[in-house]
């Protein structure tokens, strides 16, 4: 690991000699371990000079990978207690919807899954927003893979009414659904901004608290607001 850590502050490489002398390795254990690294991909050699191999930049671009995650997980979670609500983050991405992080509380749980998000985009918040930042030809390209069925008895009856509904939702205006996806439920959700990547936060109440629905959604989408500069490259992960 320090060889790693010496040779990643080496933007144009290093020899092993030095490699050895910074490390505090005696040359024979560090000529063994640099071969070993180089034979594994988390080194290269050239020229005598080792370099970050392909396996460590795997590595490093994992570990930002997990902290970019880490942001989000923890902004979503100040909303959630700020609000006293929970919080959903999801995004559209190859032909489908994608909830990438939830953030909820025993108090207030989310709703559960029971029935698959990606197949049922028509019935919940958080899919009609981003079915609704979509262009005409990929809704109608999602709604054939996926077409509008019934969830529960207030679910949106047909793909004309829901495409209807969808050409009607103003920018950046929260998308609200009462009880179509699950019954006693409420959601809303906001479109997010990020270059052409459809996105939404979105928030969800018992039925009996919908007087709280449109207040709750508005706070969410002063705080994103507030802070999506800051978090624009790790909600786009």
């Amino acid at each position: 690991m320090r060889l790693l850590e010496r040779v990643a502050g080496h933007a144009h490489g290093a020899p092993a000699k030095q490699l050895a002398r910074e490390t505090g390795l005696a040359l024979p254990t560090a000529y063994h371990l640099l071969r070993t690294l180089v034979h594994e991909g988390y080194l290269r050699r050239e020229k005598g000079l080792f370099f970050l191999g392909e396996a460590a930049e795997r590595l490093a671009a994992g570990g930002a990978q997990q902290k970019r995650r880490s942001t989000v997980v923890d902004a979503l979670a100040c909303w959630r207690d700020a609000i006293g609500v929970p919080v959903y983050y999801a995004m559209y991405r190859d032909g489908d919807i994608h909830v990438i992080c939830v953030s909820d509380t025993p108090g207030n749980p989310a709703v559960e899954e029971w029935a698959d998000f990606r197949e049922t985009g028509h019935a919940h918040a958080i899919g009609q927003c981003l079915l609704s930042q979509l262009d005409e030809e990929a809704r109608r390209d999602h709604l054939d893979r996926y077409p509008v069925q019934p969830v529960t008895p207030y679910t949106v009856g047909d793909d004309h009414s829901l495409l209807k509904r969808l050409e009607r939702t103003r920018r950046m205006e929260p998308v609200v659904e009462r009880q179509e996806y699950a019954l006693g439920t409420v959601c809303a959700a906001i479109p997010i901004t990020l270059g052409a990547t459809a996105a939404t936060m979105a928030i969800s109440l018992p039925a009996q608290d919908a007087d709280r629905l449109l207040s709750a959604v508005r706070q969410l989408q002063q705080e994103v607001g507030r802070h999506l500069g800051s978090l624009a490259v790790s909600i786009s992960m």
